[in-house]
């Protein structure tokens, strides 16, 4: 019997093609207690790319993870509309590599005014945080005048780094951290900081694959574009 030395995950905590099934970022942990986790091991990597295209691309996979959603909705981790987010733009992203680093992308769910818009890239080798701040820099750039503007993410690394005023330090020390270390991604926070300079944006936390719709759905969107073959170097990484 042949060993098993892919596995492609594509219902877990982070989807994607893993090389190793135990450790922190390993398969297991992607799957181990995750409710409906869909996943499958190969010998081949082309074979483990070919079943988890087809699968994250069936109607049966995003049935799944509609139905996952709204068990979750009812335990009240969907995240409400309010007065408030009337007049604003919400705007979800995810972002994501299979491995890390690796080929990455993101996605975007932009609710303006009635209408919605879906946006999605990636790049052929770049990481999880760069993937994150890329899902957020696309959706602002989208925007064509100065707007009020709520995303929300599941990147904790980016929330705090503008809510919590981490990328202004790190700019005002010129690009070092509190330890004296250079911050990581600077092209990015310095485009993301601008950004956030022309609009008024306040980051929210969702937790991620916790059954918020949107939140799925840029999941599915990064991790299709991170299996595209004909992604672009990431020129800043």
């Amino acid at each position: 019997m042949s060993k098993k030395k892919f596995y492609a995950v594509v219902k877990g905590r982070k989807p994607g093609i893993y090389t190793e099934w135990y450790g922190e970022d390993g398969a297991d942990a992607q799957v181990n207690e995750f409710p409906g986790a869909i996943y499958k091991g190969f010998a081949i990597r082309a074979d483990a790319e070919a079943w988890f295209n087809s699968a994250i691309d069936t109607e049966t996979l995003e049935s799944t993870i509609s139905e996952g959603s709204k068990e979750q909705v009812a335990a009240g981790n969907e995240v409400p509309p309010t007065t408030d987010d009337v007049n604003k733009v919400i705007v979800y992203t995810d972002g994501g590599c299979i491995g890390n680093p690796g080929p990455g992308g993101y996605g975007v769910v932009i609710l303006s005014n009635g209408q919605r818009q879906e946006l999605s890239g990636g790049y052929r080798w770049t990481t999880n945080n760069r993937m994150e701040l890329m899902g957020c820099i696309t959706a602002l750039e989208r925007l064509e005048h100065p707007s009020d503007v709520v995303i929300h993410t599941d990147s904790q690394y980016v929330v705090n780094g503008i809510m919590q005023g981490w990328a202004l330090n790190w700019r005002s020390r010129g690009w070092r951290k509190s330890d004296g270390q250079q911050a990581e991604n600077i092209d990015l926070w310095q485009k993301l900081l601008d950004l956030c300079e022309k609009h008024r944006v306040e980051f929210n936390w969702v937790r991620g694959h916790a059954g918020n719709k949107e939140n799925e759905r840029c999941d599915v969107l990064s991790m299709r574009a991170a299996n595209r073959k004909d992604l672009p170097n990431d020129p800043g990484y």
